[in-house]
C-alpha cells in the first residue's frame, strides 16, 4: 500500500479540528482563537514532536511508521473504524481487532480522561496496563513502562517479589489462585496458540508457585471487591475496585476508591499531593 499524503493530512486536520480540549482531558482556556485542538496539543497527546506532526499535516516528511500512526489514532481518540482508515491512508495494514488489540476505545478514554483525581488504569485481558492516571501511578508505580511478558500483572505476580510486596500478605494466597485461574480460563477461551497460552507455558518454566497453582486446574476464582495495597511510603490502603469492560477490545477500566472519612481516604488525599515523591 502507498501513502496517500493529501488524504492523510486532510483526515488528521478534520479530526483535530473536530475535537475540543475537554474531549481529551485538557483545559479549554480563554484565549483560543479557533475551535478544535492545536497541533502542539495533538502532538503531545500522541507522544511526538510538534514539528513531526506538523509535517504530516503539511504533506511533508517521511512515511509515518505504524507505531506513530497508532499513537496518532489514540491521541485523536479515533474509533476502530477511523483508526483502520488512518492506517490505510498512511500506507499500512491496520492491526487486528479483538482481544490482542491495544487501541483503547474513545468512549473508555473519555471516561478515563475525567478521572484525574482518582487512581485508575486501563488494562488488557492479560493485565497489561495501557493507561494510568497520575494518582494511579503514584499508588502502584508506573505500570506502563514494562516490556515483554513483564507487561502482564499475571507474569509479574509469579516472577517479581516487588509486585507481590505491593499487596497485603494475607491476600497473596487468594491472588495466586485468582491469577492462575484467570489465565487458565483465557488460555482455554483464546486457544492453544494464543498469547494467554504462551504466557502460561512461560510461567510453567519460570515459577514453581505458578506450577503448583496451575496443576490444580482451578477456574472461576474472582477478585475481592476490596483490595489491600501496601504503599512503600504510606503503608496499607484498603480500596474498592470497580471495573468497566469494553467487550470489543476486552479492555477494562479499573477505578480505585476509598470509603470517605476512612484512614485510606486520608492517605489517598495525601498521595494526590505528594504524587510519586518519596517521603522523608
Amino acid at each position: 500500500m502507498e501513502i496517500d499524503r493529501p488524504g492523510l493530512a486532510q483526515f488528521l486536520r478534520t479530526r483535530r479540528e473536530a475535537l475540543q480540549p475537554e474531549d481529551v482531558g485538557l483545559p479549554h482556556g480563554s484565549r483560543r482563537r479557533t475551535s478544535g485542538l492545536r497541533r502542539e496539543e495533538v502532538a503531545a497527546l500522541s507522544h511526538m514532536s510538534t514539528d513531526y506532526y506538523s509535517r504530516i499535516e503539511q504533506e511533508r516528511g517521511p512515511q509515518p511508521s505504524e507505531q506513530m500512526i497508532a499513537s496518532l489514532a489514540q491521541g485523536l481518540h479515533l474509533s476502530l473504524i477511523e483508526r483502520d482508515h488512518l492506517f490505510r491512508l498512511a500506507g499500512h495494514t491496520p492491526p487486528a481487532h479483538g482481544a490482542t488489540g491495544e487501541h483503547v476505545s474513545p468512549g473508555l478514554l473519555r471516561i478515563f480522561d475525567r478521572l484525574g483525581d482518582t487512581p485508575a488504569e486501563i488494562v488488557t485481558e492479560l493485565g497489561e496496563t495501557l493507561r494510568q492516571t497520575e494518582l494511579g501511578a503514584a499508588l502502584n508505580g508506573d505500570l506502563t513502562s514494562y516490556q515483554g511478558p513483564s507487561r502482564s500483572i499475571i507474569y509479574r505476580w509469579f516472577t517479581d517479589p516487588d509486585t507481590r510486596a505491593r499487596y497485603a500478605p494475607e491476600d497473596h494466597a487468594h491472588l495466586t489462585r485468582m491469577f492462575a485461574s484467570g489465565l487458565r480460563e483465557l488460555a482455554t477461551l483464546r486457544g492453544p496458540h494464543s498469547r494467554a497460552a504462551e504466557l502460561a507455558a512461560l510461567l510453567e518454566q519460570r515459577s514453581e508457585i505458578f506450577r503448583r497453582a496451575w496443576a490444580t486446574h482451578e477456574v472461576g476464582v474472582r477478585p475481592h471487591e476490596v483490595k489491600n495495597f501496601i504503599h512503600p511510603e504510606l503503608g496499607r490502603l484498603e480500596l474498592s475496585c470497580q471495573s468497566l469492560l469494553d467487550p470489543v477490545q476486552s479492555h477494562s477500566l479499573l477505578v480505585y476508591t476509598a470509603v470517605p472519612g476512612s484512614e485510606s481516604h486520608e492517605k489517598l488525599q495525601l498521595l494526590s499531593v505528594i504524587g510519586t515523591q518519596t517521603l522523608s
